[in-house]
């Protein structure tokens, strides 16, 4: 994670306070760590995507710090609300980008993509995959929140735990069943 966490929740609970410079303090240490966020989401999108990991970045982090109510925790906590931002971001760009393609294509997950590299994805995927998360929410938050947090934002399995406060051991559990329901979900994986 680059930054000393205590050092970024410190600064949270300073802005909760109204301290107008912890939020100038705050935006160097969690910049790389959003960009990487950020990059992860976009990695491997079509040549000329027009939506830029740095204004991906900057949209997440108004959205977040914009958050009077929140209770930040952790540094952990902030990366996994930060991934939930920047999904929705990324499925609100995906609805706009393809509301002029028909629907009811079918749509596959390439798996290996999924476990390695969840970035490289087309609109048509994200928006599957978000609408498949919403429905796994349903039956399992938490397994929901798990997948969330690496396929959209790029977290570890140590840090989605870390974001949910499960154990490690709990997160990879989840991890493979979530796995497996989201490909009943979307149908077979494609060949590399």
């Amino acid at each position: 994670m680059g930054n000393p966490p205590g050092e970024v929740t410190l600064l949270l609970a300073e802005m909760k306070l109204g301290h107008k410079d912890a939020l100038s303090k705050l935006i160097p240490l969690v910049y790389k760590e959003l960009r990487r966020l950020a990059g992860h989401c976009l990695r491997a999108e079509r040549m000329g995507h027009t939506l830029q990991p740095t204004a991906l970045v900057h949209e997440a982090f108004l959205r977040l710090v914009g958050q009077d109510r929140a209770d930040w925790q952790n540094h952990a906590q902030f990366l996994g609300v930060a991934a939930q931002i920047m999904r929705r971001i990324l499925v609100d760009y995906a609805r706009r980008r393809h509301a002029f393609k028909r629907a009811g294509e079918a749509v596959t997950l390439d798996e290996e993509r999924f476990e390695l590299d969840a970035g490289a994805w087309r609109s048509e995927e994200i928006l599957a995959v978000h609408e498949a998360l919403v429905r796994l929410a349903d039956l399992d938050p938490q397994q929901a929140g798990l997948v969330e947090m690496r396929y959209f934002g790029g977290l570890s399995l140590q840090e989605a735990a870390e974001a949910l406060g499960i154990s490690e051991r709990t997160a990879m559990r989840d991890w493979a069943m979530a796995k497996v329901w989201l490909r009943g979900q979307l149908g077979p994986a494609k060949s590399p």
